[in-house]
C-alpha cells in the first residue's frame, strides 16, 4: 500500500520501558490493570485492551453528520468510498467499548503506557502549592500521540486488503505517524513511508482552485483534507485517513485517558483540573473523555479546559453550525464549532491547530457545558514552553505549548489563593523537529497573530443554512 501525505512532515523514534507486571487491581472504568508491589509506581500500569467511547454515555446523543449535497443524515454507504467498513461502524457505533485488535496492541506496546510524571521543578520554579501531572506522548515512535490512531487506521485498512491511503499533515504528526503505521504492515513508502505535496498543490482539482485564487496562499488543514479526499474520492484502490475530528479517531485516543485514569489511581490522585490544547480536538478528546465517563458517573468533578490558539479560536470565537470539514466542500456536513470552512488561519507555529473547526464529539460535549475553553497567544505559550524545558527537561511542541501555558496559568492563580488544586495537562507531542520555531521566539522575531474580524465574518456568511 501507498501512502500519500499533503503537508510536511517530522518525526522521531522512540522507545518503551520495561514493563513486569506482580499485581492485579480492578478500576472503577471496567479495565483490570497489573502494578508492581510498589507504592506510588504510576507508569507501571497495562495497556487498556478496549477504547471507550464516550456516545455511550452521554445524556443527549450528538447530532448526525449529513450528506454534503442532500443534507440528510449519512449512510454507510456514503463513507465507503474514503473508509474501510470496520472504522465506519466505529464512527456511528454506540457501543461503550470497542476491543483493539491484538496485532495493534502487540504495535502499541512499542511506547505505551506512556508517563505519566508530575513536573514537580516546574512547581518549585512556579512557588505554587498545586501538584502539576503531565501525560506525556512523546515517547510514540513518531514523538506525539498520533500514531495511536494512525496504527489501527492503517490496520483496517490493510484487513480490508486497500492498497493506497491518502492524508493532510499540519505540523508533520500526523504524517509522519501514518508513514509509520503503513510501514508495520508492508505498504509501500519512501523513509517510513510517504509521497508528500505540499498544500495547496497542483496535483488535485481542489489545489489548483485555490492557487488560482490566492497563488500565495499559505494552506491551511482544510484545504489539505479537500485534496486528500479528492485524491481517495477519484481512485478506488485508496482510501483516506483523517488525523483528528471524527468520532473513530477521537475513540482511537481514549487509551490515553484510560492509561492516566489507572495511573492516577496508582497514586491516589484526582485531577480537579484538567488542560489541553485543541486544533481538531483529538488530544484533548484521548485525555478527557474517560474523565468525563466517571464525572457522569458521579465519581470526580474535575474542570476540563480546551486551550486553542488566539489565531484559530473556533471553540471561543466560532459558531455552532453545521459545516463542511474542509475547504472546498467535499466531506460530511458536521455539526461543530467553526470559523467557517473558507477561513484560512495565519501560520502559526502550532500549525497541528490550525484548523477552521472542532471535532463534532468536542463541539457537543462544549454545548452540553462539560467542559470550557479559552485562547492563547503564541508569544505566551512559547514562553511557558522555556519554563517548561528548562525545568522538567522535555522541549515540547508549539501545540501543547498551550496547555502548559494555561497550566501555568491556573498554577500561579493556586499560588494566590493557596489551593492545593491537582492539575493535569495533555503533552502531546516533542519540538524535537520544531527548534526554528524556539530560535525565532528567542531572537525576538516571534509575534502575536490573530484573526480578522472581518474576514471570520466572511468566513461564516459562507457556512451552509441548514436546519440546526
Amino acid at each position: 500500500m501507498a501512502l500519500s501525505l499533503l503537508g510536511v512532515e517530522r518525526s522521531l523514534l522512540g522507545s518503551a520501558p520495561s514493563l513486569k507486571f506482580t499485581v492485579h487491581k480492578k478500576l472503577s472504568h471496567g479495565h483490570g490493570l497489573r502494578t508492581r508491589a510498589v507504592s506510588g509506581d504510576v507508569n507501571k500500569v497495562e495497556i487498556p485492551r478496549q477504547w471507550y467511547n464516550l456516545v455511550a454515555d452521554l445524556p443527549l446523543k450528538p447530532p448526525p453528520a449529513l450528506h454534503p449535497k442532500t443534507h440528510k443524515p449519512l449512510k454507510h454507504e456514503d463513507l465507503s468510498p474514503l473508509f474501510p467498513d470496520e472504522l465506519i461502524r466505529q464512527e456511528v457505533s454506540d457501543d461503550r467499548f470497542i476491543p483493539i485488535p491484538d496485532e495493534v496492541i502487540d504495535i502499541y506496546k512499542l511506547w505505551r503506557p506512556t508517563p505519566l510524571i508530575r513536573a514537580k521543578r516546574l512547581e518549585k520554579l512556579l512557588e505554587t502549592p498545586a501538584k502539576i501531572y503531565y501525560k506525556y506522548e512523546g515517547t510514540s515512535p513518531a514523538g506525539s500521540h498520533k500514531p495511536n490512531t494512525a496504527v489501527p487506521q492503517a490496520w483496517y485498512n490493510a484487513q480490508q486488503g486497500v492498497k493506497n491511503v491518502v492524508t493532510e499533515t499540519g505540523a508533520g504528526q500526523w504524517g509522519s505517524s501514518l508513514a509509520f503505521a503503513c510501514s508495520l504492515f508492508g505498504l509501500n513508502c519512501e523513509t517510513w513511508g510517504a509521497q508528500v505535496h505540499p498544500s495547496p498543490s497542483s496535483v488535485t482539482n481542489a489545489g489548483r482552485k485555490i492557487l488560482q485564487e490566492d497563488p500565495s496562499s499559505p494552506g491551511s488543514l482544510g484545504i489539505a483534507i479537500s485534496e486528500a479526499v479528492e485524491v481517495a474520492a477519484t481512485h478506488e484502490d485508496t482510501k483516506y485517513c483523517l488525523g483528528s475530528v471524527l468520532n473513530h479517531v477521537l475513540l482511537h485516543q481514549t487509551i490515553i485517558g484510560e492509561e492516566c485514569l489507572s495511573q492516577l489511581e496508582a497514586v491516589g490522585e484526582t485531577p480537579d483540573v484538567i488542560i489541553g490544547c485543541t486544533g481538531g480536538g483529538s488530544n484533548f478528546g484521548g485525555l478527557t473523555f474517560p474523565f468525563i465517563r466517571e464525572m457522569l458517573k458521579g465519581r470526580m468533578d474535575p474542570l476540563l479546559r480546551a486551550v486553542e490558539p488566539a489565531a484559530c479560536p473556533s471553540l471561543t470565537e466560532g459558531v455552532y453550525a453545521y459545516d463542511y470539514g474542509d475547504t472546498v466542500g467535499m466531506t460530511p456536513l458536521m455539526k461543530m464549532h467553526t470559523l467557517g470552512h473558507n477561513f484560512v488561519p495565519d501560520p502559526i507555529h502550532a500549525g497541528g491547530l490550525r484548523y477552521h473547526g472542532m471535532a463534532p464529539l468536542i463541539s457537543h460535549v462544549y454545548e452540553m457545558g462539560f467542559m470550557e475553553a479559552i485562547a492563547i497567544p503564541q508569544t505566551e505559550c512559547f514562553q511557558a514552553a522555556l519554563q517548561f524545558a528548562r525545568t522538567e527537561g522535555l522541549i515540547p511542541a508549539p501545540e501543547p505549548t498551550h496547555a502548559i501555558a494555561a497550566a501555568i496559568r491556573e498554577a500561579l492563580h493556586c499560588k494566590d489563593t493557596g489551593e492545593e488544586k491537582v492539575i493535569l495537562m495533555a503533552m502531546c507531542g516533542h519540538g524535537h523537529f520544531d527548534l526554528a520555531a524556539y530560535e525565532k521566539y528567542l531572537q525576538g522575531n516571534m509575534v502575536d497573530l490573530s484573526y480578522s474580524n472581518e474576514k471570520v465574518q466572511a468566513s461564516i456568511a459562507a457556512i451552509p443554512h441548514l436546519v440546526p
